[in-house]
């Protein structure tokens, strides 16, 4: 299978995953993902294999898809299911010389598959989640699963356990995550003092110790939260793998986030959040969960969907400090065990 290239898509993509898994249960399942992604899913019950495409290293260019294709070709797969709609992600397993190519029926790339999905007038209301199962159904595979399902190993825990140990971070203690990045884009943030605020005026309240979490382009937003708590917090910003990511998100009790990655991570274990959305589609990228809450203000341009707000960020200035300390004390008392 090829897998989709952004890890919240990734973990939107698991019930379709499942799904497969479900249906070629004796089936031997490879999925070809980029880095992140592929360690995202390693281990993960639907995959039995990993095999790593690096775009900007060993397979980038056109010497590097050949090369790629090639590896492909030796690993004699008989079927490849292709849940990204790119020319390049149907190109590879048609030079491979996959036999059977499933996928969508888009970017001009109808003649490199074999099935095709079609769809003309999609719901306008669609999760992403869906989407993915809608794919998979088109070619026969029902999926019995809808909520997405990420896994960690005990190692995993107990590595993260110990670094929180480490930080002076009890396993009893009450764990605030706080995660202001967003890697698509500028527009999908909101403020890092606000930010800083809500964990200071929530970790007051719950008794909480706080987690930052961020990418390596992220940590100067996250250093910036970092000083307003006045270093009383963990900065863990460009300083995990996607691994550690997952078991230190999943420990988290809380998590308040933007639209991303470790929202999506965070709803698939289970974590009570709140994610502040602006210029995102929030019918369609909404976490998973019963135990998420979404805070956003309408205005006349969102979702623009933009990677870089071309105005004033109306639809993220608009989003106060403390609408999302008000969401996320109602969510609070609704899902933490024996609290007020």
């Amino acid at each position: 299978m090829r897998a989709v290239n952004w890890i919240g898509d990734a973990v939107m993509a698991t019930p379709a995953l499942m799904a497969v898994r479900e249906a070629y249960p004796k089936a031997r399942i490879t999925l070809l993902a980029n880095p992140l992604v592929g360690q995202l899913l390693q281990g993960h019950p639907a995959i039995d294999q990993v095999l790593f495409f690096d775009r900007k290293g060993e397979h980038n260019g056109l010497a590097g898809r050949l090369r790629l294709a090639h590896q492909l070709k030796h690993e004699q797969f008989d079927l490849a299911i292709i849940l990204p709609n790119s020319f390049d992600s149907a190109l590879i397993p048609w030079l491979a010389r996959i036999p059977h190519r499933w996928g969508k029926a888009s970017d001009r790339r109808s003649l490199l598959l074999t099935r095709r999905f079609y769809e003309q007038n999609p719901p306008q209301d669609r999760h992403e989640v869906q989407y993915y199962c809608d794919l998979v159904r088109s070619f026969g595979i029902s999926a019995s699963q809808s909520e997405p399902f990420l896994a960690t190993t005990l190692q995993e825990d107990d590595e993260a356990a110990a670094l929180l140990a480490i930080h002076g971070i009890p396993a009893e203690a009450m764990l605030l995550g706080i995660n202001a990045g967003a890697s698509f884009g500028s527009a999908k943030r909101w403020y890092p003092e606000r930010f800083g605020e809500v964990a200071r005026r929530l970790a007051d309240k719950w008794n909480a110790r706080i987690i930052l979490f961020g990418g390596p382009d992220e940590v100067g937003i996250v250093n910036e939260i970092e000083q307003t708590l006045q270093a009383q917090c963990l900065n863990t910003a460009g300083k995990t793998s996607v691994r550690q990511l997952m078991a230190l998100i999943k420990r988290c009790n809380f998590f308040v986030t933007n639209d991303s990655g470790p929202m999506h991570i965070a709803a698939a274990f289970g974590v009570p959040l709140v994610a502040v959305f602006g210029p995102t589609d929030h019918v369609g990228t909404a976490p998973c969960s019963d135990k998420a809450a979404i805070v956003r203000q309408s205005v006349d341009c969102a979702p623009c969907k933009l990677r870089v707000c071309p105005t004033d960020h109306r639809c993220m200035t608009a989003v106060s400090t403390d609408d999302v300390v008000q969401a996320a004390q109602l969510l609070y008392e609704a899902n933490i065990p024996g609290e007020p």
